[in-house]
């Protein structure tokens, strides 16, 4: 049950002088079907409308890049976030990413405080910052934070956490509600670093990251993309106009391999990157996306490399894994050139049951949209309306959900630019750009949203998305972080959200209790009619982490639905006669 503050109306909280007003929904334009699709195919969604409620929240932080003037790669990356339960009450608390002044400059001090900042839920929309938290601890492993990823990976029911960036990764353990930074020598996440033509050594570049059971022992093992050999000392110079620096691409620097950590036990990981197979130093990986592509209940891997072909890590007996991306069609565009490959997820789009992937590309390159037809992967970009949209932008961040509540998993992706100059040479480029919503239509199609009010329209140089149901109403809320600025909360104002929502949390025994890999299909009464199905994953998109509850959309009927669980183990349980609502399906 979520507490009773979390259901208060927010024009209560105008009553207290120092706190922000409450923040108004817009009023969603009617909307307009796209040309070439018939009613059949598409009804008008619900009255929906996303509110920037950041500053009323109570969110009060600013990304910082670290950038001084040399354009150094690492600050136009970004930094991920996290909706995440800190102290098992039900509520989605919020954790943030920073980068920081670089160490090297004379009288600048690496930003530790910044690195991460914790906020709590509590409840109507107001969070408080957790100021006892000791995250400035991770300065001490990296020098910018990147990405984060969240599983209980001892058992104990608490969420613990891995955040990732550049130099390497710390191990963030909850005790009750209480973080500890664990050292790299504690938890064994030392990831190998790498030495430059003058033999210094430095560290790795960690991005995205993600739990699952790679061995099916009940224990969350950690995947983490690696991304390039960069630092400081070897940033290379490059250029859009023969002049001035701009900030480089990763064609000019070396790649680093993905690293794959088996937990041991709770909270110490083994590499096991070498012993799985999955060294290759060739990729530059930005987004993973967790799966099971052939459905032995093993764990799959699909890889967002950029500029380099993208990877799928197909699990075999043993352990082992195989590269098998180029013989399954994913690893190229259609023009036969590997793309600038950035976040990445999965849902299960259309009738036929079948799995796609998203992928958020540079601009003049579409976002992805992968069909995993058992053997091979088919690109469905242009068929399912996608591409036209989506080619002018450059895109970090992909997230399946369904924003409408139709029982379709709709996307949203969060675009922003590299360059701040980019104009200058591309004038119908900016650098600011907006998120875009691409609804999914009844015929497996999708058609973009421009009626969700002046929040998600506002041009942004926008990172990560994480989203969760902050409020306990039903819809899926966002954060979407912006790059050199602050983070948008966006406040899902679905009409009628709470009785065309079914909320599923799965649990698992311990040490199994966030159920990574549990399958959840939704059946609805009517016979012929669509079932959805969804996945249990942890760390999808970029360099962020979403709550682990599902949210399914039974649409404006909410008629009473079957429910099958299907735990990792392969232990099943059926739920019949369900409602709108939160379903806790316990193993």
């Amino acid at each position: 049950m979520r507490r009773a503050v979390a259901v208060l109306p927010l024009v209560l909280l105008a009553s207290c002088k120092d706190e922000p007003k409450p923040v108004d929904a817009p009023k969603p334009a009617p909307f307009v079907a796209p040309t070439g699709v018939s009613d059949r195919e598409v009804e008008p969604p619900p009255a929906l409308a996303f509110t920037d409620v950041t500053k009323a929240a109570g969110v009060d932080f600013v990304h910082e890049t670290g950038a001084d003037g040399r354009k150094l790669l690492p600050e136009t990356m970004g930094s991920g976030c996290a909706f995440f339960d800190l102290e098992g009450d039900g509520d989605p608390d919020l954790l943030l990413l920073s980068g920081a002044a670089w160490p090297d400059r004379a009288g600048s001090a690496a930003g530790a405080a910044s690195l991460a900042r914790l906020w709590r839920n509590d409840g109507g929309w107001k969070f408080s910052e957790v100021r006892d938290a000791p995250l400035s601890a991770l300065s001490y492993v990296m020098s910018q934070a990147m990405g984060v990823a969240c599983a209980d990976t001892d058992g104990d029911g608490d969420t613990d956490l891995v955040v990732t960036g550049v130099g390497g990764y710390a191990f963030v353990r909850n005790d009750g509600g209480k973080l500890v930074v664990v050292p790299p020598k504690e938890s064994g996440l030392a990831p190998p670093g790498w030495k430059d033509a003058t033999g210094r050594e430095h560290g790795p570049f960690a991005t995205s990251a993600a739990f699952t059971d790679v061995d099916g022992d009940g224990f969350a093992d950690l995947f983490v993309c690696h991304y390039v050999h960069w630092s400081v000392e070897t940033d290379v110079f490059s250029t859009l106009n023969g002049k001035d620096k701009t900030y480089a691409t990763p064609d000019v620097y070396a790649g680093e391999s993905c690293r794959l950590w088996r937990n041991l036990g709770g909270n110490r990981f083994e590499d096991v990157t070498v012993k799985s197979g999955l060294l290759n130093d060739d990729g530059k990986s930005l987004g993973v996306a967790v799966t099971d592509l052939d459905g032995d209940r093993r764990p799959d891997f699909v890889i967002a490399n950029d500029k380099q072909p993208n990877y799928v890590w197909c699990q075999r007996e043993g352990g082992r894994f195989e590269e098998c991306g180029t013989g399954t069609g994913i690893a190229y565009g259609p023009d036969g050139r590997a793309r600038a490959g950035m976040g990445i997820d999965a849902a299960v789009v259309g009738e036929k049951d079948r799995t796609f992937f998203a992928i958020g590309n540079f601009s003049g390159e579409p976002v992805g949209l992968w069909e995993w037809r058992g053997t091979i992967f088919t690109n469905k970009s242009d068929v399912a309306r996608i591409a036209e949209p989506t080619l002018p932008s450059l895109t970090f961040a992909v997230r399946f959900l369904d924003a409408d509540l139709d029982g379709r998993q709709d996307l949203v992706i969060a675009n922003g630019h590299i360059e701040p100059s980019i104009q200058e040479i591309h004038a119908d480029i900016p650098y600011p750009q907006r998120i875009q919503f691409l609804r999914q239509l009844g015929d497996g199609t999708f058609t973009e949203l421009r009626t969700l009010g002046p929040a998600a329209e506002t041009p942004r140089v926008h990172r990560g998305v994480a989203t969760a149901d902050v409020d306990g109403d039903g819809d899926l809320d966002l954060c979407v972080t912006v790059n050199g600025g602050a983070p948008v909360l966006l406040r899902c104002d679905l009409a009628d959200a709470s009785k065309r929502s079914l909320r599923v949390r799965v649990e698992g025994k311990a040490p199994a209790t966030d159920a990574l890999g549990a399958v959840v299909v939704v059946k609805p009464p009517k016979p012929g009619a669509g079932r959805m199905i969804q996945r249990v994953t942890s760390g999808a998109g970029y360099l962020c982490d979403s709550e682990r509850t599902l949210t399914f959309g039974l649409g404006a009927s909410a008629s009473p639905v079957t429910v099958e669980v299907t735990w990792p183990d392969g232990h099943s349980r059926t739920f019949e006669g369900v409602g709108p609502g939160l379903l806790r399906a316990v193993r």
